[in-house]
């Protein structure tokens, strides 16, 4: 599996993600084909969106959509704009979605509504 991790201070949202996915799969014994396979995201998209601001300027902002993972059913989208969003946080949020549904068993209709995709857009401007 992975080498030694940083204290959770020093570690960035999905660094904190990783390091807690690494203790479970080892507590779990999980076998290293389905360690690699649940370890990364199934998809990861960055788009770019440009907006005519109101003093007539073009902005663009960015924005990320992670889906982690399909194996126990569809995923739900989620969008929340914010000027100090990441790619990281993205990851993260959609990896605990799909470890908390397959913690409480959520099958494929309960997994629609709740989700393992995440979806967020920074924007904000000085």
């Amino acid at each position: 599996m992975s080498q030694a991790t940083p204290a959770p201070e020093e570690m960035n949202v999905y660094q904190n993600a990783e390091a807690r996915f690494e203790e479970a799969a080892k507590k779990l014994g999980l076998e290293q084909g389905v360690y690699k396979y649940l370890k990364y995201p199934d998809k990861e998209v960055t788009m770019y969106i440009p907006v005519g601001m109101d003093n007539g300027t073009l902005e663009v902002f960015t924005g990320y959509r992670v889906l982690h993972s399909t194996v126990r059913g569809p995923g739900k989208g989620g969008i929340r704009f914010a000027p100090d969003v990441s790619i990281d946080e993205v990851r993260a949020l959609a990896a605990w979605m799909t470890w908390k549904c397959a913690v409480v068993d959520r099958g494929t209709e309960q997994l629609a509504r709740t989700g393992t995709r995440r979806s967020r857009a920074g924007c904000g401007h000085q």
